[in-house]
C-alpha cells in the first residue's frame, strides 16, 4: 500500500496542473473553479504533502543503497554473465527455491523439453558379460 501511495499521487495530480492553470487564466471578472474543481485541488494538494515524506525516504534509502550495490555489481557481474551465457532458455526454469540448509536450487519446468545438447557426446563404453 505505501509503495502506491507515491504511484497514485502522481497520477492523480496530473489533472491538478490543469486546475491551476485555468484557474490563472481567469480573468477577475470569469468565473473561477467550481466546489468540485476546488475540492479536486484541495484534495490533491494534500495527497501530495502526505506523500513528499515518503518520496523523501525513498530518496534517502536509495543514497544509502548506492555502494551496496556498486559493490554487488562489481563482484557479482561477471558470474552473473557466465550464468547467462550457460543457461538457453530462461522461460524453462522455475522460479529458485531457498532449502532449510540454504542451498539454492532452480527446478526445470516438466512440461518443459530439454534442449538437445550442442556437442555429441560419445557413446557410452561397452561392457561385455
Amino acid at each position: 500500500m505505501k509503495r502506491l501511495l507515491p504511484i497514485t499521487a502522481f497520477v492523480l495530480a496530473l489533472p491538478l496542473g490543469s486546475l491551476l492553470a485555468q484557474e490563472e487564466e481567469n480573468a477577475p471578472g470569469e468565473r473561477g473553479l467550481s466546489l468540485m474543481e476546488r475540492g479536486a485541488q484541495l484534495f490533491m494538494e494534500g495527497i501530495m504533502n502526505e506523500a513528499e515524506p515518503a518520496l523523501e525516504g525513498l530518496s534517502d534509502l536509495a543514497d544509502r543503497m548506492r555502494p551496496a550495490m556498486r559493490e554487488f555489481a562489481r563482484t557479482m557481474g561477471p558470474k552473473l554473465r557466465e550464468l547467462v551465457d550457460e543457461v538457453d532458455d530462461w522461460n524453462a526454469y522455475q522460479a529458485p527455491e531457498i532449502l532449510p540448509n540454504g542451498d539454492i536450487i532452480i527446478r526445470r519446468k516438466p512440461d518443459h523439453p530439454m534442449m538437445p545438447p550442442d556437442e555429441p557426446t560419445e557413446p557410452a563404453p561397452q561392457i561385455e558379460l
